[in-house]
């Protein structure tokens, strides 16, 4: 048995819902049996729920307390080839605020009542009790992850999870709406003619999208460099035309972050690409 397995036993025997993580700390890609859709919709987007796929192939949604899938055949490999073990905060009723550096610790210090602490490689997760929504870049160098999320497991800590504070929940609510990438507001040159798309037909566009979203989800390495390529790929074809709305860019988005991209990532590869092509 793995050290990473052991450990994950362990934690879902404590009600913590775990997946394996590959290097760069980013969740196994689709499965053959999930590769192009075949499974009919990954569960951690628009229809949760509808693959029944026992592999660790879903990103956050994949994190499971069942001891019997974690041992299963079908998991087997990816802890053995596993980096690390995550767990879906929001899963058990948790949330992290990660702090990515001094000053983000300072300003917790200073602002939220004492929690669990775990020390990161550049900073700390102070854990609480009660589930929210996910935001990243609330502050400089904070990010909360809870629901359709997920967090490297970095061993137990120190101190007691507390309650959920408020300072966090209005935290969530107010920068959500800004800061959320997914569905994010694309302003791109619209032509003359109403924006209609002057490839063809809506069909070409929406082949386009569904080719990005698969070409994102097939990725088994260098997943930023993927993500990148395909917002490029994207853009270049429609980002002047008018046609891109802002659920095809959500769904873009979606793809990646069920890859394991942040939304920061996310907004800053979509950023570079419509730089590079002058949009």
């Amino acid at each position: 048995m793995s050290e990473h397995l052991h450990t994950a036993l362990r934690l879902a025997a404590d009600g913590l819902p775990v997946l394996p993580l590959r290097r760069g700390k980013v969740p196994f890609g689709n499965c053959p049996a999930c590769s192009r859709n075949a499974c009919g919709g990954r569960p951690n987007m628009k229809h949760p729920g509808r693959c029944t796929c026992p592999a660790p192939c879903h990103g956050w949604a994949a994190a499971t307390t069942d001891i019997t899938v974690l041992r299963s055949r079908e998991w087997a490999h990816a802890w053995w080839e596993a980096a690390a073990v995550a767990y879906h905060p929001g899963g058990a009723g948790l949330t992290v605020v990660d702090l990515d550096n001094p000053a983000a610790i300072a300003w917790a210090r200073a602002s939220l009542p004492a929690t669990q602490t775990v020390a990161t490689t550049r900073g700390e997760h102070w854990i609480y009790q009660g589930a929210i929504q996910s935001v990243n870049a609330v502050r400089e160098g904070v990010d909360i992850k809870s629901t359709m999320s997920y967090a490297r497991y970095l061993g137990p800590g120190t101190g007691t999870i507390t309650a959920l504070p408020d300072a966090v929940r209005e935290l969530a609510v107010r920068e959500s709406a800004r800061v959320r990438t997914a569905p994010q507001a694309v302003s791109v040159p619209v032509p003359a003619g109403g924006g209609a798309c002057r490839h063809r037909t809506p069909a070409f566009l929406e082949r386009g999208i569904a080719m990005g979203e698969q070409q994102i989800a097939d990725a088994r390495s260098a997943v930023h460099a993927t993500v990148y390529r395909t917002f490029l790929a994207v853009l270049s074809t429609h980002g002047r035309c008018g046609c891109l709305t802002d659920a095809h860019v959500a769904r873009l988005f979606s793809a990646a972050q069920a890859k394991g991209e942040s939304p920061r990532h996310c907004t800053d590869a979509w950023t570079n690409a419509r730089t590079r092509l002058g949009l």
